[in-house]
């Protein structure tokens, strides 16, 4: 599962994949600086400590994706 969101802060969209299959958990900031995960859930607390709708050219889909990931996450249980 791979998302990509537009931020406010930069040229480059936002990336958050899910990758089960090969145990790969990982961010993309408007900065292209990254972050990687050992779980799905980790991945999700990140993002909702360090991002948050404002900061997103459609801030409905910073809540879209949350919603998804959310989603996921009670679909993988």
């Amino acid at each position: 599962m791979e998302f990509e969101i537009m931020s406010r802060d930069g040229a480059f969209p936002c990336e958050v994949t899910i990758d089960e299959e090969n145990g790969r958990y990982t961010i993309r900031n408007a900065d292209t600086t990254g972050e990687f995960f050992e779980s799905p859930e980790q991945l999700v607390e990140w993002i909702q400590l360090n991002w948050n709708a404002e900061q997103f050219v459609k801030p409905d889909e910073y809540e879209s994706l949350v919603q998804h990931l959310h989603e996921y996450l009670h679909l993988a249980d």
